[in-house]
């Protein structure tokens, strides 16, 4: 099993971004997804979570802000973010309890920079 990210980049104040992440390899289900992030100098951080049945969970720091989403069909997650602020900046990395042939497991992808400045 693989997670892919995807979609980071830079982006102004008050903008929007959205970044997604694929699973692959031979999936029986995938029961929780989740974005976390992680700053220069600073601990990873949980952003949202998202269970198999659509129940949502967001760190205070993004309410209102971010919205979760997936894809159960697809094996995919997306991570719309409005009205970025400078301490959004991190690398997102996704996170996924994967159930396949090596039973349930819990993976991470690779990590995507996301930059809010001016």
């Amino acid at each position: 099993v693989q997670l892919q990210a995807s979609g980071g980049g830079l982006v102004q104040p008050g903008g929007s971004l959205r970044i997604s992440c694929a699973a692959s390899g031979s999936i029986f289900s995938i029961n929780i997804m989740g974005w976390y992030r992680q700053a220069p100098g600073k601990q990873r951080e949980l952003v949202a979570t998202i269970t198999s049945g659509g129940s949502t969970n967001y760190a205070d720091s993004v309410k209102g802000r971010f919205i979760i989403s997936r894809d159960n069909v697809k094996g995919t997650m997306n991570l719309q973010m409005n009205s970025l602020k400078p301490e959004d900046t991190a690398v997102y990395y996704c996170n996924m309890v994967v159930d396949s042939y090596r039973g349930n497991r819990n993976y991470w992808g690779q990590g995507t920079q996301v930059t809010v400045s001016s």
